[in-house]
């Protein structure tokens, strides 16, 4: 009984992608891949950390992802002086029904855009780190479910640019990828360059006629389609591989976790769903190795060049270092 149900809810994937793709591309033009990436992460119920520079279109995909779902978005402009209630909300007290009232922040939606991640002091960062994991947050000792489905869309600026604090290693780890958005074409940006603003203000409109009309996506089925794809035990154990390779390089001094390894699979299995497949396959693995993984594993010190470029390189070397499962 359960294989025709698991098969047609395979065959959806494609479709969702399609309908995602073009609704999110009316936003983000020439951006295809880039929109991809995001909405295997959301498929395979993880967080997206997006590390640009500013003015690329990180709000605008953020956005643009929250009305796909139908969902509620919020959105918090990380500073070095925004404070964990400004993010998980506050208990006030109610004089005229003489309570306590716990009034939720913005962090209380479907898709939270966590702008400049950044650019706030560790503690504030931490006040995510329950959200992400359990979804839920804790107040006064009182427990809140965040909406279902939850998804945390966090930007940070490079740590060269001012005022940046490094988001601590269990922050990262808890992003099943991060993704590099990049500048616009020269063609559509000179699109845009052309129609100004208002062409850009007219994005917005778009997307929700689109959604409106029938490209909104069931996010929470696609996510539970997506658990039902095969991982076999042979790609289970090259995937293993590659985790064990981050662990042992002598350029790292930190290495995937095993929740790291159980997101480059599960993005791998949404990843299979949204191509119409049962069964994720070795380029399922290898293309997501470098924005699943990348984020996961520090450099030993006295390296040089970006860290996030240099990561990335590093886990492409293990990758082409293991040998394929025939």
């Amino acid at each position: 009984m359960n294989a025709p149900a698991r098969n047609l809810a395979t065959s959806h994937g494609p479709d969702l992608l399609a309908r995602a793709l073009d609704a999110v591309g009316e936003a983000l033009h020439g951006k295809r891949a880039v929109v991809e990436l995001a909405i295997t992460a959301m498929v395979a119920r993880g967080h997206i950390l997006i590390e640009d520079n500013p003015g690329v279109g990180k709000s605008t995909l953020a956005l643009a992802l929250a009305q796909l779902c139908g969902g509620q978005f919020g959105r918090v402009q990380f500073t070095s002086d925004l404070l964990p209630a400004d993010v998980l909300g506050a208990t006030v007290w109610r004089r005229e029904q003489e309570v306590f009232e716990f009034r939720p922040g913005p962090i209380f939606a479907n898709v939270v855009l966590a702008d400049e991640i950044n650019r706030a002091p560790p503690r504030t960062q931490s006040a995510l780190l329950e959200a992400m994991n359990d979804g839920q947050v804790t107040v006064d000792g009182r427990s809140h479910p965040l909406p279902r489905p939850f998804i945390v869309l966090a930007t940070q600026n490079p740590h060269e640019h001012y005022g940046t604090y490094p988001l601590p290693e269990s922050q990262r780890d808890r992003f099943s990828v991060r993704l590099h958005i990049g500048y616009a074409d020269a063609a559509i940006e000179a699109k845009l360059l052309e129609h100004g603003s208002s062409h850009a203000s007219a994005n917005r409109p778009d997307l929700a006629r689109a959604v409106a009309s029938g490209r909104e996506v069931d996010l929470l089925g696609a996510q539970a389609a997506a658990d039902e794809v095969r991982v076999h035990t042979d790609l289970a154990r090259y995937a293993q591989s590659i985790v064990a390779g981050t662990r042992q390089a002598p350029q790292l001094r930190l290495g995937v976790s095993t929740r790291g390894a159980l997101a480059f699979v599960a993005a791998a299995r949404a990843r299979a769903y949204l191509h119409g497949r049962r069964f994720i396959n070795i380029d399922d693995l290898q293309e997501l190795a470098v924005p699943t993984l990348a984020h996961r594993v520090m450099a030993r010190e006295g390296t040089h060049g970006p860290t996030s470029s240099l990561t990335a390189d590093i886990v492409r070397e293990i990758v082409a270092g293991i040998p394929a499962p025939l």
